[in-house]
């Protein structure tokens, strides 16, 4: 079994958490209070920005210049074009980007984000690129259940096709591979590789009971 699914079957309740939880199934039928999906908007982008930082680190971490260059290549495709279309996507929410820019992150996405650039600068690499690997291969499984919840256009269809989009599946089908030749090349480091996709995958359902819940700080 290649290691990315061994991973998927540890992680299955919470893959299963995360397909049943409101805000993912509200979103997929398009009654997803505003709100909570602007909440979202704002705290992913607070995201984006560490997880940019994340694919950087991991290319200084990378142990041959092929990945070297794509994972450095993926950080430069988040700041310069993911977070644009993120920032044009918010503005169809009356999100401008200084409001963007100057929301504090949420207890969640401070807690998620300040893991991942921890195991960037102390961890594996075959432990980054686990901790990295539940995102993509999360959203896509998650947005592909939205598809087939979904009963006609609404006016969330967009994120859903953002996610199920075949660029996105292409970038996760590299993770996917990049998380086997870790696990092929590392085998002293399954154990650290576990734990660091179930702590993102948790973070990860985390991150929709924050959108749903407007997570903030209560002081």
């Amino acid at each position: 079994m290649a290691f990315s699914d061994h991973l998927l079957d540890i992680g299955e309740d919470i893959w299963d958490a995360q397909k049943d939880h409101p805000f993912v199934r509200e979103l997929a039928d398009g009654t997803l209070d505003e709100a909570a999906f602007k909440h979202w908007v704002k705290q992913d982008y607070r995201y984006l920005q560490d997880y940019a930082r994340l694919f950087a680190l991991a290319g200084a971490t990378a142990g041959d210049e092929s990945t070297m260059t794509h994972l450095l290549g993926v950080a430069h495709q988040v700041l310069d074009t993911e977070m644009d279309l993120h920032r044009e996507f918010a503005s169809d929410y009356g999100i401008s980007r200084r409001e963007l820019e100057s929301t504090e992150k949420a207890p969640t996405c401070l807690s998620y984000t300040n893991f991942l650039v921890r195991t960037a600068y102390e961890g594996h690499e075959a432990e980054i690129a686990a901790a990295l690997y539940p995102c993509m291969q999360g959203y896509l499984d998650v947005a592909e259940h939205m598809a087939d919840l979904a009963d006609g256009e609404h006016r969330y269809t967009p994120f859903i096709e953002m996610y199920t989009s075949d660029d996105f599946r292409e970038a996760t089908g590299w993770c996917r591979a990049y998380v086997d030749r870790c696990g092929e090349r590392y085998p002293g480091q399954h154990d650290a590789m576990e734990d660091a996709f179930r702590t993102s995958a948790k973070l990860e359902h985390r991150f929709w009971e924050m959108a749903y819940t407007q997570e903030g700080w209560e002081l």
